[in-house]
């Protein structure tokens, strides 16, 4: 079977994550998508932050970064989740890392693409498990593993301010 190495951003600010509907996999997720050729993850998962929301943002402090000058060092994601991916009838897999994130001083507040596919989950709203809607859509459930992450997210997000 084949794998594929992708990356995802939760993104949280002021106890609320942003999870996008994609239209493919009919699901919120948070941003994300696959590696590029020679890309490391942060990069990764940032740069799909930025294409998919307009957003910047900086990874949330997880582990100690050490005071050598050499190796660089690459932070590591909060974790790593294995996935089934169907397409075009075969079944391949995604080794998922998962970083939190925040958006940059000033960023939150600005407004999101108008592509009616984003939307900010509040704590409260993820902690009932509520459906999430889009103008014009009906309210469709978060499954449950976006739901604890994006919970944690908002956790380590408080916890580090």
């Amino acid at each position: 079977m084949k794998r594929h190495f992708t990356a995802t951003a939760f993104v949280v600010s002021q106890g609320k994550t942003l999870l996008h509907w994609h239209r493919k996999l009919g699901q919120w997720m948070p941003p994300g998508g696959h590696l590029l050729p020679d890309e490391d993850p942060v990069t990764g998962a940032l740069r799909e932050v930025r294409e998919e929301t307009g957003l910047e943002a900086e990874l949330l402090p997880l582990t100690p970064i050490f005071s050598f000058s050499y190796p660089q060092q690459i932070p590591v994601p909060y974790t790593v989740l294995l996935e089934d991916i169907p397409e075009a009838g075969e079944l391949h897999q995604h080794i998922d890392l998962i970083y939190f994130c925040r958006p940059l001083p000033g960023q939150a507040q600005r407004p999101l693409p108008v592509d009616d596919t984003l939307v900010w989950a509040t704590e409260e709203q993820l902690q009932r498990n509520e459906a999430l809607t889009l103008p014009g859509r009906k309210a469709e459930p978060v499954a449950e593993d976006v739901r604890v992450l994006a919970l944690e997210a908002i956790r380590v997000e408080r916890d580090a301010a």
